[in-house]
């Protein structure tokens, strides 16, 4: 898993492309949230397009990095979910618990009407 880094505005959009497994990508996702966290950077999004596939572990990875940006005052919001991750975000029903979009543009656009 390789994870690409772009900011727009005051939001850090975090490209993930490749598998979120045990062992595969969840501690790439976990360095390089806690290195946002640390910089200051507290609005950030997720891009899930070219995400083929999140295991247990990796879906779990997703949730602790959540808890762990909304700990720390910030906000995370997924973007451009496949059909796989939105079926298993909607049975393990944490669909509910993110935000997500469709458009890059919504989801930095939702932190200037959020109070982050």
């Amino acid at each position: 898993m390789q994870i690409d880094e772009r900011t727009v505005g005051d939001v850090s959009i975090l490209d993930v492309k490749g598998r979120i497994t045990l062992g595969e990508g969840d501690e790439i996702l976990k360095d390089k949230v806690n290195t946002l966290l640390n910089g200051g950077r507290k609005k950030i999004v997720l891009n899930l397009a070219d995400v083929p596939y999140v295991d247990s572990a990796g879906l779990g990875e997703i949730v602790r990095t959540y808890t762990t940006v909304s700990r720390q005052g910030g906000s995370l919001k997924l973007l451009n979910l496949t059909k796989r991750i939105t079926d298993l975000l909607s049975i393990t029903k944490l669909l509910t618990v993110f935000e997500t979009y469709e458009s890059e543009s919504d989801a930095v656009q939702s932190f200037s009407s959020a109070k982050v």
